[in-house]
């Protein structure tokens, strides 16, 4: 099931980010989504699977049943299913986690190219991205920042988010992701 952030949550990240602006010089970042993709046809390709299956079993053990109640039984199967897959947490059980990672990590470069790259000022960057529906995380830095600080760095901050997000703590997880990530910056980039 997806777990969300309430509201005192968000206000905790809110201000952690912002105490993280006032500790380092470099631009920080964090993105939460809910989901990083609606995976709208997933359901549907399921719904006509089953159907198919419905009428395939239709023809195999009641080969006389009419062309009007087999349509009727497949069109009820295709519904059904597709309609029940609908629900967020049976949809993202249905996609590969391969997919969901890809779309997951996909969207996160599309926030670091939106709230680090695109920016008029230009100072060394990190996005911290977690798309709750997927479990998704993703440290992303800049080339500058990249050369300073190693992957495994940040390869830790994600593990140490991860093992608090396993036992339902993900807005403390964050928390600490974000104190890791502003601590390291804070290193290389000073506050001014």
């Amino acid at each position: 099931m997806v777990t969300g952030l309430s509201h005192d949550d968000h206000n905790r990240l809110s201000a952690a980010l912002a105490e993280a602006g006032k500790r380092t010089s470099a631009r920080f970042e964090l993105v939460t989504v809910p989901l990083s993709d609606r995976y709208a046809l997933y359901p549907i390709v399921y719904g006509a699977v089953a159907a198919t299956a419905v009428l395939g079993v239709l023809a195999l053990f009641w080969p006389d049943v009419t062309l009007r109640i087999g349509f009727y039984a497949t069109a009820l199967a295709f519904v059904a299913v597709s309609v029940l897959l609908e629900w967020r947490p049976l949809r993202l059980l249905i996609v590969p986690k391969r997919i969901k990672h890809s779309h997951a990590a996909a969207m996160a470069h599309h926030a670091f190219a939106a709230t680090i790259l695109a920016q008029a000022e230009r100072k060394p960057g990190v996005v911290l991205f977690a798309s709750l529906g997927e479990r998704y995380v993703q440290i992303i830095a800049d080339r500058e920042v990249h050369s300073r600080v190693p992957q495994e760095t940040w390869d830790g901050v994600v593990a140490d988010f991860t093992d608090a997000a396993r036992k339902g703590r993900i807005a403390d997880g964050l928390l600490g992701a974000m104190e890791s990530c502003t601590k390291v910056l804070e290193q290389h980039y000073p506050a001014r």
